[in-house]
This record gives structure tokens, C-alpha cells and sequence, in this order.
């Protein structure tokens, strides 16, 4: 019998109890919850001084970032000789800082754009900041409600219809870990004279073994943005941009990231991304060793599973998926009794298992090369025992409606993200009265907002595209399955901003 870290709940209250936030971090620090998210840290000690003794503003022997000369623009050089770049950037306003800026370097105000309908939505906020004309690509829609890759050809069918387009962004990897053919992106984008970023920020790994997928800055992209601290052991809002290849206006980007990017940037994060390159430097062949040991140990004895699903290379076979991220465990729940939201509680609350995400279908654990042997133990023993359980009994959880029929869900999860009718661009909806609609009302009503499942934080409907009647069911069904529905300046997702009248 596997021992549970913990009563159901008991830590719960050990926590909440403190109201001053660094009460409570710190009482979670201490606990025995495992962090199956970012940051890729995973809370180890990595031997950093108190933070206050540190903690500096631009002072003389220091450098500044954005006129880096002498320790910082070193310390930016080891972090383009690890990825092999033309030039390297710390970025210290995530991975968000990056995008805003690689974008705004990458245009002008008004010119057009081709975005991947999955991309973050720090993109949507360039488009509006930049009032760009969008055009879309969608990702290809796999089972469980997972984004596929890009296909190329769709790519180069919106380039051929469209010559004015300057500029290509997409999202590789996904979320949950999705490879897309950047080579073959990148040279579409280029044979029409477009620019292509790849926000990359799941994928700060690749360069660092051959056991991930190769990375963008050697596949022909020419602005490529990473979240350190999403999948290595760098502090929350540290992230890097790389100049890949020829076409980055350098002058432009750096004024765009000092634009985007506090006037005061953190020593303690730039002090954290140097930590963590130089754990690569001398640590990085022995940790991934150990953690490709570990996530393959994991996925083969994660073969044992009969009613929970651990998803491999072969289950994206039938969709021609170039490359997937073994670090993002993505364990699918087959049994009726126990959809995505309810298995993301069954580990956190008995198991003290915090996993990344939860999706209608699926759970999201992300790994790093600071995961211990114990943690991914603790894991495999918690999906153990729920499997045996499913076998075993009949009432461990209610039936789950909509998951009576998986053809009728199927269908549902297909539809969350499905093309919308665009009527404006999303920075023409504020020059039009805006008023107000219950969400069940808005039918055929423009939409002046947002709404995306959060994580990942992707939309499912963007200002000036119409709502539809079919959006609307699925809103309501997201709501039903316990999904984080965001965007929306009404909390309790009853109203909805529309276009008053055009």
C-alpha cells in the first residue's frame, strides 16, 4: 500500500492559515507538496545569499542591462555560446517581455501578421498595441483536446493569398509539449520575405541534449524566445531572447526591450539567470543523464496504468508530429468515473501532488533536470493506486455527465478552439461603443474581449470576431468540467463586452 504524504486537507489548512504572503510561501516551502510545475527550480537549494544583501540597483563594478559592456554582456555571451546564437538577451520581464519586443522590432504600426491561433496571449496584446492586421493558423487538432503541430502547407496557402505580410509567429512547442517542423516554417516564411518568431518558451531545454527536440535557434528561425525559469532552475520571470538569424533590426530590438522591460531590472533575477547558466556549464551533461534516466524509467513503468494513460511518441503516430517534449508528462484519464479537474484533485488534495495543469481529459506535469528520483516515485505510486481503485470500486468519484459519451466530448473538445468569424481587427473594436451583453444573449454580437482557458492562456474567441452559438456551449460545458475560463472582465463569465454597433 503506497503511504500518503499527509491527511487529505491537513496541509491545506496549515497553510491557509497564514494571511501575509511570505508566511504562507514560506509554510508551502516547507511542506511535503511536490511541484510537478514551473519554475523548473523545483524549490532545490541552489546555494543563493539572502536576497536583500544582494538586491542593487545600476551601481559602478555591476554594468546595466541595456548598455551592457562589461558583466552582463559576459555573462549574455556564455548564454549565446550554450545556445549557439548570434546574439543573446536576458530578459527579466518573462518570456512576455520578449514577444512584445521581438514583435515591435519586427513591424511596423498596421502592417500584417500571421499568427498561430495557439500562440500566448502576449501576442494578441502586440497585435492590439501595434494595431496589426491578423491572419491566423490553427494547430492540428488531436484527441484529448491536445493542439497539434502547424502545418507548413496552411502556412504557405495564407502567404500565397496575402502579400503583405511582414511578419510569421508561432508556438513550438505547445503547452503540452508539441513539436512543430520550424525548418520547413522558416523557409516558407522566408521564400516570401517574412520574418518568423517562435516563441519557444517551453523549450529552453532542447539545446542542452540530444534526448529533446532541437531547438529553433538552429532551424532557421530568426527570433527565438525561452522561459528559463518554465523548464530550468531559474527564478520566475527570467527568460532569454535569441537573434537566430539575419533579418533582426538588433538596434530596434534592444530599444524594444528596454521599453518593455522594467527601467530597473532585477539584479536578483539577472543574478538567477547567471546562477543557471552556470549549472549548465559544469553540471548540465550529469543532471540531464540522470533526468532522461529518470523520465524514461517513469514512462515504462507507467506502461502498467489500465484505466490512467501516460502519452507517448506513439500516440501521436496517426498525426505526423515531427517531435514532442518527453519532459511535459501528460497523463490521460480513460475511465468514466474521472475526468482531467477530478484526477488534478485527487492528487493534489490526497497525494500532495501539485500538478502544472489540468485539461478536460488530461493531466499536465512538467519536469525539469531538478525533479528527483522520489518525486517521479511519488508520482508513479499516486497513479497506482487511483488506477487500482478504478478497478477496484464503483463510487470513488461521481460520473462525470459528459464524459458518457467520449464521440459527444471528442467533438466538444475539437470545437473549443475552431475558426471564429472575424468582422474586425482587434484594435478597431475601440474605436466603437462597447457596451455590456449576458453571455447567453450575445449570439451574433461582436466580441470586445477575451475568453481563454487559463492555463495555457490561449483564446477561444478575440475581440472583433463573432460569438457564436456553438461558443457559447462550449463556454458553458469548460464551466461544468471545473475548467479556468479567464479573460472576461466579469468574474462570473455571465456577461461579455460587445461591439454596441458598427
Amino acid at each position: 500500500m503506497y503511504e500518503v504524504y499527509g491527511k487529505r486537507g491537513e496541509m491545506d489548512e496549515q497553510i491557509l492559515q497564514y494571511k501575509d504572503l511570505y508566511e504562507r510561501l514560506a509554510a508551502y516551502g516547507k511542506s511535503d507538496y511536490y511541484p510537478f510545475h514551473m519554475p523548473g527550480h523545483k524549490r532545490a537549494a541552489l546555494n543563493f545569499a539572502n536576497p536583500y544583501q544582494i538586491d542593487i540597483t545600476e551601481i559602478e563594478a555591476f554594468d546595466s542591462l541595456y548598455y551592457a559592456e562589461d558583466l552582463l554582456r559576459d555573462s549574455q555571451k556564455r548564454l549565446q555560446k550554450i545556445y549557439n546564437s548570434k546574439r543573446s538577451y536576458y530578459l527579466i520581464n518573462g518570456s512576455t517581455g520578449g514577444i512584445l519586443s521581438a514583435i515591435g522590432a519586427s513591424i511596423k504600426t498596421g502592417d500584417e501578421i500571421i499568427i498561430a491561433r495557439n500562440c500566448h496571449k502576449s501576442v494578441y496584446n502586440a497585435v492590439k498595441l501595434f494595431q496589426l492586421k491578423t491572419h491566423y493558423i490553427y494547430p492540428q487538432f488531436m484527441e484529448c483536446g491536445i493542439q497539434g503541430k502547424i502545418v507548413p502547407e496552411q502556412l504557405e496557402d495564407v502567404l500565397k493569398e496575402h502579400k503583405n505580410i511582414k511578419l510569421v509567429v508561432i508556438t513550438s512547442p505547445t503547452y503540452d509539449g508539441i513539436v512543430s517542423d520550424i525548418k520547413k516554417i522558416a523557409d516558407i516564411a522566408h521564400r516570401y520575405d517574412a520574418t518568423l518568431i517562435v516563441d519557444e518558451a517551453h523549450g529552453a531545454h532542447f539545446s542542452l541534449s540530444s534526448y529533446f527536440p532541437e531547438s529553433s535557434v538552429s532551424l532557421g528561425a530568426d527570433l527565438v524566445i525561452h522561459s528559463l525559469h518554465k523548464t530550468l532552475p531559474s527564478f520566475t520571470q527570467t527568460a532569454a531572447l535569441h537573434v537566430a538569424g539575419d533579418r533582426a533590426d538588433i538596434l530596434g530590438l534592444e530599444e524594444m526591450m528596454s521599453i518593455f522591460q522594467s527601467s530597473s531590472p532585477s539584479y536578483l533575477l539577472m543574478a538567477g539567470i547567471d546562477r543557471c547558466i552556470g549549472i549548465i556549464e559544469r553540471s548540465g551533461k550529469q543532471l540531464f543523464d540522470k533526468y532522461e534516466e529518470n523520465l524514461k524509467r517513469f514512462y515504462e513503468i507507467g506502461k502498467n496504468l489500465k484505466h490512467l494513460h501516460v502519452l507517448t511518441e506513439k500516440d501521436y503516430e496517426a498525426y505526423d508530429v515531427p517531435a514532442v517534449d518527453h519532459g511535459k508528462i501528460l497523463i490521460r484519464t480513460c475511465h468514466p468515473k474521472v475526468n482531467g479537474v477530478q484526477l488534478y484533485d485527487l492528487l493534489l488534495n490526497k497525494y500532495h501532488l501539485q500538478m502544472e495543469m489540468s485539461s478536460a481529459q488530461y493531466v499536465l506535469a512538467m519536469t525539469s533536470i531538478m525533479d528527483t528520483q522520489e518525486g517521479f516515485d511519488r508520482l508513479f505510486w499516486a497513479l497506482l493506486e487511483i488506477d487500482r481503485d478504478l478497478e477496484l470500486t464503483s463510487d470513488l468519484l461521481e460520473v462525470c455527465d459528459d464524459y458518457r459519451n467520449k464521440s459527444q466530448l471528442g467533438k466538444f473538445l475539437e470545437r473549443v478552439y475552431e475558426k471564429r468569424e472575424k468582422v474586425m481587427e482587434i484594435s478597431d473594436t475601440e474605436h466603437y461603443n462597447i457596451e455590456e451583453t449576458l453571455l447567453q444573449s450575445s449570439v451574433g454580437k461582436i466580441s470586445a474581449e477575451y475568453i481563454y482557458l487559463y492555463p495555457p492562456g490561449v483564446p477561444m474567441i478575440v475581440p472583433g470576431e463573432t460569438i457564436s452559438d456553438h461558443l457559447i456551449e462550449v463556454i458553458g460545458k469548460c464551466r461544468n468540467l471545473g475548467l479556468h475560463l479567464q479573460g472576461l472582465r466579469d468574474r462570473q463569465c455571465q456577461k461579455i463586452l460587445t461591439v454596441a454597433s458598427i
